[in-house]
């Protein structure tokens, strides 16, 4: 019997994974889900790499749920991918997750809980928002230290939303702290075989930068005026909106657009290690070496896993 329905793409930016979960797709007559943070927001295209629709050969889930302005968490991410998987396996299908953003991936395939406030919007949460506004991040992040410093060493202090998420988990007796040691075990949720795609760093490095340079040629300085026009700056200054943030000083300050790029680069090679990172702590990950090879032939290396796990 075929247990193992489901198969991860993960890895770092830039390595091939949308391309080859699309590939993985087709052959099985199935449906991506991204599970990628910033893909979830609408008008945030050029700069978080989604595929176009005209180059989409099946359907695709994970992506413009939300707009900017909303606060989309990752339990509200859980309840909607857990909703599109097990539709796909309803129907027979055997969906492709394809994940950069390595708390998306173990949300949707992992055994995690989260407390019911985390799914909703909370007035406490406003009121720590609206502290967060008056004072600046660094106030948020001390208080936060001052109530529960295990948890505030864990926080960036310009990671507003879940430095506030912590606090407002605080007044509900539960400690961001205690709750990331238990994400810490890995207990699967689904049957998955997880693959990621492996290059050198220097290849690696080379597509991060071929990417940014074609960002900026498709347009991604009008896509951030068009977010500030909307009323979306707070949204764009956030931590994971790389390619927006560092192309801010360009638009409201006339910065230089060759500096703003090359920090859009670093940014994204920072981002790429941090996945590596993520992604070599799960002993269940198969990793394929890519360098050198075509979208096709990971293909055919990835359907062979997969068969020889069922058949396991």
């Amino acid at each position: 019997m075929d247990l193992r329905k489901i198969i991860a793409v993960v890895g770092p930016t830039a390595s091939g994974k949308s391309a080859l979960s699309e590939e993985l797709a087709v052959r099985r007559r199935s449906i991506v889900l991204e599970a990628d943070s910033m893909q979830v927001y609408t008008g945030m295209d050029i700069g978080t790499a989604k595929m176009p629709v005209a180059r989409r050969r099946v359907q695709h889930f994970g992506i413009d749920l939300v707009s900017p302005a909303d606060t989309f968490s990752v339990a509200r991410y859980q309840a909607y991918a857990r909703g599109v998987l097990d539709a796909a396996l309803a129907a027979g299908q055997t969906p492709v997750v394809c994940g950069g953003s390595g708390l998306y991936v173990r949300a949707a395939l992992d055994v995690m809980e989260f407390p019911p406030g985390e799914q909703q919007d909370n007035p406490v949460r406003a009121g720590y928002e609206a502290y967060r506004k008056q004072y600046g991040d660094g106030a948020l992040h001390r208080l936060l230290a001052e109530r529960d410093p295990d948890s505030a060493k864990l926080l960036h202090p310009h990671n507003s939303r879940r430095v506030a998420r912590a606090l407002e988990m605080l007044d509900e007796g539960l400690s961001y702290a205690r709750q990331a040691e238990k994400f810490s075990q890995r207990r699967a949720y689904y049957p998955v075989v997880y693959v990621a795609l492996r290059l050198q760093r220097e290849e690696l490095y080379a597509r991060i930068d071929v990417r940014v340079d074609q960002m900026i040629q498709e347009g991604l300085l009008g896509e951030v005026e068009a977010l500030l026009a909307g009323g979306f700056r707070e949204a764009l200054t956030a931590k994971a909106a790389i390619g927006y943030k560092e192309l801010l000083p360009v638009i409201e300050d006339g910065a230089p657009l060759a500096g703003a790029i090359a920090d859009i680069k670093q940014a994204t090679r920072r981002l790429a290690k941090r996945q590596l990172t993520w992604f070599r702590a799960d002993e269940r990950v198969i990793w394929l070496d890519a360098d050198g090879r075509s979208t096709d032939d990971l293909a055919e290396t990835a359907s062979r896993i997969m068969d020889a796990e069922v058949r396991g």
